[in-house]
């Protein structure tokens, strides 16, 4: 059995955690709040972020780095997007040979993928995989069924997570394709945003399927140009991770844009959701990647010029209905 240090204990970090904890492996899972770890340790479960999942005896939370990942076969990021580049760079003295995240989202200084944060940062560059697709932490947590896709550099590694996470309740399927898995994991978060909107709005089911088809549409021009798979894009980390990002209410994304969408200023819309949305952020990251690659995106874009205050919920709505008549391929 390997030794796993997972860095995040949010609900997510914890709910993977968990699942290789389950599976009989050593997990570390490391968070900055001492008083945090405390609790989880004492009390064997997240009650902060993930209440009524019990963790395995496997398990062990620690506010040290150094312990955390001093003796860990590979490491797991699940960390917030905006946290990303710190966290590796604390890495660097360790200079870690096996390097995972979990990670949704673009990087928050450059805009670009979080696989370039690894290679600047760390010297020599790790094996490096991602790992994305459609799941809530809170069912990974209870053990329902869940499906995800890896993503790596190097074969070997992502069989080993393949290996590590497999279970009768958790399925990893390989895939090459870094770029395409990434991207569908940072740009479904801005469109639930768009589709959260819509509902709040009451513009019914019709709407919803139209903003989710041509989301994907945006993601798939996107993806052309920056050289992702078009296969990965339909399958779990793309289309898969796209509508349940868009259609159920455990998401963070479309709960910020129901309640955009019924009013509420974005403060009050931040605060009722209580956790972080990655897709308030990435909006305007992926606006300029958008921008870079000559890409058009106008449900993204409309999202963006949305929460900079440019337009109102119902101007956005108009003026994606009125743009003019094209072919849909």
């Amino acid at each position: 059995m390997s030794t796993i240090a997972v860095l995040g204990a949010g609900a997510w970090g914890t709910a993977l955690a968990k699942v290789l904890g389950d599976n009989a492996h050593a997990v570390w899972l490391w968070s900055r709040d001492s008083e945090h770890v405390e609790a989880i340790n004492r009390s064997g479960e997240n009650r902060r972020h993930l209440p009524g999942c019990s963790l395995p005896a496997t398990l062990r939370a620690t506010a040290d780095l150094e312990e955390a990942v001093g003796d860990s076969d590979w490491i797991l990021l699940a960390v917030p997007s905006a946290a990303f580049r710190e966290i590796v760079a604390r890495l660097a003295p360790y200079a870690p040979p096996r390097l995972a995240w979990a990670t949704k989202g673009l990087e928050a200084e450059s805009g670009g993928f979080l696989h370039g944060v690894v290679d600047k940062l760390l010297s020599p560059p790790p094996a490096m995989a991602v790992l994305s697709g459609p799941t809530f932490a809170a069912e990974i947590g209870r053990g329902l069924p869940a499906a995800m896709t890896v993503a790596s550099t190097c074969e070997r590694f992502a069989a080993d997570m393949v290996a590590a996470f497999h279970s009768e309740r958790f399925r990893l399927y390989t895939n090459p394709d870094m770029i395409g898995v990434q991207l569908g994991g940072a740009v479904k978060n801005v469109l639930a945003v768009a589709t959260g909107v819509s509902d709040g709005l009451g513009l019914g089911a019709n709407a919803r399927a139209a903003l989710v088809t041509r989301g994907l549409a945006e993601i798939s021009r996107l993806g052309d140009r920056l050289g992702a798979d078009p296969r990965t894009l339909i399958g779990l980390a793309g289309m898969g991770d796209l509508l349940l990002t868009c259609t159920d209410d455990q998401s963070r994304n479309r709960r910020f844009g129901l309640a955009l969408g019924r009013g509420a200023t974005i403060a009050e819309a931040l605060e009722s959701v209580g956790s972080t949305v990655e897709g308030a952020r990435t909006a305007g990251e992926l606006y300029s990647l958008a921008a870079t690659y000559e890409v058009e995106m106008p449900i993204s874009a409309a999202v963006h010029r949305l929460l900079q205050g440019e337009i109102d919920p119902g101007l956005a709505v108009r003026e994606l209905m009125e743009r003019a008549p094209k072919p849909e391929l």
